[in-house]
This record gives structure tokens, C-alpha cells and sequence, in this order.
């Protein structure tokens, strides 16, 4: 049906442009009537084109050919949906597998991330080992009787880094060279605030020394040579 209206419509744009044609001949031999006549054909041929065009936008009309094909669409995917027990049975199986199967790949991931960081510092702490070991042998003896020797004062006399410097420099001490000396200064790893408080507490035991003495007695050069930080630690935690 919708054909037919296009099919009129055609024919009555043809026969708009005839008449239109046919009324400017009239009006140039003058004959007025006849124009007239004309004139009045076109437009009743204006009309039926217009009907014809209106007729041929109602029976195509989109939006029932869109319900159809959503109804389709709906038709299909119902279809889909609606499985058999064997079909959902054999999804979910599969789906199982493929869930199971990524897992794996993770955890297999994640193993071989874990061994590969476990040799990466297997590697660095063998690295550190032999370079610290490269490190020792390259340092001379007498460097290291020196840190040994400042680390038995650190530890049995309490001395501060200064005092135990000079011991060991000393022509009446140790007679280390400065370099030995200096080396196991740079080395040794103490707590030099505890020692200055152990320093305060025996003198504040075995000679009654007031706070302000024992401040001095710490930092003196005379004596032991300890920083204003640590003699100011011994004295603020003495008992």
C-alpha cells in the first residue's frame, strides 16, 4: 500500500510541473480562461500529492517496524536464556574450569614472583657478604687490633670516642698510628650516652661528686672528653 501512495505522489509532481507549464503557454497567448483553467489543475494536483505523501508516511511507519524488531530481539534472547539442565549443567562446568583454570595461572604467577625475589636477595645478600668480606681483607691487621682494642675500652672502662682516640695514639697507651686509630674510631658501633652515664654513676657513687662536677669532669679535656650532649644525657637520667 505504501508503494501505490508513492507511485501517486510521483505522478502527481509530473503532472504539477505539466500543468504549471501548460498555464505560463496560456498566459503568453493571452487566453485567460484556459489559464485559469490550468491553474486549477495544478493545484488539485499539489493536493493529491500532498495526500499521497502523508498516506505513504502512514503505512511506513518506523516505529511499528522498531517494535517488531525489539520484539524479535526479545523473542531471541529468551531463546538464549531458556537452556536446558544438560546446556546450564555443561556452562557451569565450564565456567568452573575456566575459574579454576585462572587461579592456577595466578597462583603460578605469584609462586614464580616469590622465587624470583627470594634469588634476586639471596643474590644481594651473597653480593654484600663478599663485599664485606673483599672489604676485611683488604683492611691491614694492625687497623683492626686497633677497632678491637677500642671496642674492649668502650666496653670494660666506658671510655668516650675521644678518650679511647687518644689511648690509642698514645705513646703511654696503645702507640697505634693515627690511621689505625682513626679507622677504629670510624668503625666502632657504641652507645655513647649510656657510657656517659655509667661514667656519672661512678662517680656519683664512688666519689660523692655533685651534679655540676660530674658535667664537668665528663667534658673536660683532662678528663673524660665525653660531648656536652652525652655528659647532659648522664646527668638529666643520673639517680
Amino acid at each position: 500500500m505504501d508503494n501505490l501512495f508513492l507511485i501517486v505522489a510521483v505522478l502527481s509532481f509530473l503532472a504539477i510541473i505539466v500543468f504549471a507549464i501548460l498555464t505560463i503557454i496560456q498566459f503568453i497567448k493571452k487566453d485567460v480562461s484556459k489559464a485559469k483553467k490550468q491553474i486549477k489543475f495544478t493545484g488539485i494536483s499539489v493536493a493529491v500529492m500532498i495526500v499521497s505523501f502523508i498516506g505513504f508516511g502512514m503505512t511506513a511507519d518506523p516505529v511499528e517496524i522498531t517494535e517488531k524488531e525489539d520484539t524479535q530481539k526479545q523473542v531471541e534472547t529468551v531463546a538464549k536464556v531458556e537452556e536446558t539442565p544438560e546446556e546450564k549443567a555443561a556452562r557451569e562446568a565450564k565456567e568452573a574450569e575456566e575459574k579454576a583454570l585462572a587461579e592456577q595461572k595466578a597462583k603460578e604467577k605469584a609462586e614464580a614472583q616469590a622465587k624470583a625475589d627470594t634469588e634476586a636477595k639471596a643474590k644481594a645478600e651473597a653480593k654484600a657478604k663478599a663485599e664485606a668480606k673483599a672489604k676485611e681483607a683488604s683492611v691491614p691487621r694492625e687497623h683492626k687490633s686497633a677497632l678491637k682494642k677500642a671496642e674492649q675500652y668502650a666496653k670494660t672502662m666506658h671510655m668516650s670516642k675521644a678518650g679511647i682516640y687518644d689511648q690509642l695514639t698514645s705513646e703511654y697507651g696503645e702507640n697505634f698510628p693515627a690511621d689505625a686509630a682513626q679507622y677504629a674510631i670510624n668503625n666502632i658501633v657504641f652507645d655513647w650516652k649510656e657510657n656517659a652515664l655509667k661514667k656519672a654513676k661512678s662517680y656519683a657513687d664512688m666519689m660523692n661528686m655533685s651534679n655540676s662536677a660530674i658535667y664537668d669532669q665528663l667534658i673536660s679535656e683532662y678528663g673524660e672528653k665525653f660531648t656536652k650532649e652525652e655528659a647532659q644525657y648522664a646527668i638529666d637520667h643520673l639517680e
